[in-house]
């Protein structure tokens, strides 16, 4: 089977494109869903976040809330707002974030190549929120949430799908200041060539949405894995910082101790924004640190990211964090909200600590996977994120 394949894509109606797309379900809360969703009856947040309608008693995981979900996606159907094509096609997905864009392919990827390998993963995944993404697959009959893959760049294959691009685009979107627009593959012969042309890749990589592809490969059955794939050279990745509730008993400045066995440690007059792997900020109460790590030639593809560096010498060993997924002494700061966030965190004095990191790069995030190794939890933070609602794989009976 080819790596990917055309599908019927169910989709905003031109017309009511704006009022459909939202931000993807996982970073957004239900208290912020609800406020999004007021007064806009098509948000396809109705959808994917479906426990926002719903009062805080009903357990967001709940049948009630699964049941919601299809029931919405059902109204946006019969009112016009969504609707599928009637043909496979392919998609082009562009985003512009200011002086960004990224340009891509929506397309069914192949779940052979998934459980083969050939669609790889660098993340493990969580069973609670890898099963409540199968109940929701499952319940709407679709998947709703796109995978975000890259592949190393190749002119051919991204000329294949970029040659598409004709006039202005079918659907045009601003969604919290980044512009989100589809056009459509209608030419068989165009067709043909996108798909010959993905299947000369080695592989496709999961940047983003590990969850989502674990529960449409349990969910899908034959239908293929809902993706939108961009060539590495357009991807961005930004830093994904940390935040510690105590110092484990230290006081700041024997903390900073600790730290000098394997790092220099000096302060810092503001903020400290590592440009270059192996340097990490530091805010404590009483202001930024830079840290420098003395020893930085690890060679394997895991221990050398920056995240595991943090981990081995700080978060395990002076602050006794060893399960980041599960401990709730720690939390994650996309890079996106800057620096403010990492101030504001501590300064609140809910959080003792905070670390600004260099940002895993796609170079680091292939290796890892092409090693069938696994990076550390929340590792990157790709920005900006597909929307929820442009296009989703209705699975067939």
């Amino acid at each position: 089977m080819s790596l990917i394949r055309p599908f019927a894509a169910l989709r905003p109606d031109p017309a009511c494109a704006a009022e459909v797309l939202a931000p993807p379900y996982d970073v957004v809360s239900r208290e912020e869903a609800r406020v999004r969703i007021e007064g806009r009856p098509f948000d396809f947040l109705r959808v994917s976040r479906p426990d926002a309608e719903l009062p805080d008693t009903v357990d967001a995981h709940s049948d009630a809330a699964y049941g919601r979900a299809a029931e919405n996606l059902r109204k946006l159907r019969e009112a016009g707002a969504l609707r599928r094509d009637e043909k496979r096609h392919y998609y082009v997905y562009r985003i512009v974030s200011g002086d960004h864009v990224q340009t891509g392919l929506a397309a069914a990827a192949s779940l052979a190549a998934y459980a083969a390998g050939r669609v790889r993963k660098h993340e493990l995944t969580r069973p609670d929120k890898e099963d409540d993404r199968v109940r929701q697959i499952e319940a709407v009959g679709a998947q709703t949430g796109p995978v975000f893959c890259a592949f190393r760049d190749d002119t051919v294959v991204r000329a294949s799908y970029e040659d598409s691009i004709q006039g202005d685009p079918e659907i045009s979107v601003d969604l919290d200041g980044v512009v989100h627009e589809l056009w459509t593959v209608h030419d068989g012969a165009q067709i043909a060539r996108i798909t010959g042309a993905f299947e000369s890749l080695d592989s496709l990589y999961i940047a983003d949405g590990h969850h989502r592809a674990a529960a449409g490969a349990r969910a899908g059955r034959t239908d293929g894995l809902l993706t939108v794939s961009f060539p590495d050279s357009q991807v961005r990745i930004l830093d994904y910082n940390r935040v510690v509730k105590d110092l484990r008993g230290l006081s700041p400045a024997s903390f900073r101790e600790r730290l000098e066995t394997a790092f220099t440690v000096e302060a810092a007059d503001g903020p400290v924004i590592p440009g270059e792997p192996g340097i990490f900020g530091l805010r404590l109460a009483d202001g930024w640190w830079r840290l420098r790590l003395r020893d930085t030639g690890e060679t394997d593809p895991v221990a050398r990211l920056d995240v595991a560096r943090l981990a081995r010498h700080v978060l395990e060993p002076i602050l006794d964090i060893r399960d980041p997924r599960r401990d709730p002494r720690i939390d994650f700061v996309g890079g996106s909200r800057g620096t403010e966030e990492l101030d504001r965190r501590v300064e609140s004095g809910a959080w003792a600590a905070a670390f600004r990191l260099f940002p895993t790069s796609l170079a680091e995030l292939f290796a890892v996977a092409d090693a069938g190794e696994m990076m550390p939890p929340k590792s990157t933070w790709f920005d900006p994120k597909l929307a929820d609602g442009m296009v989703s794989l209705v699975l067939e009976d």
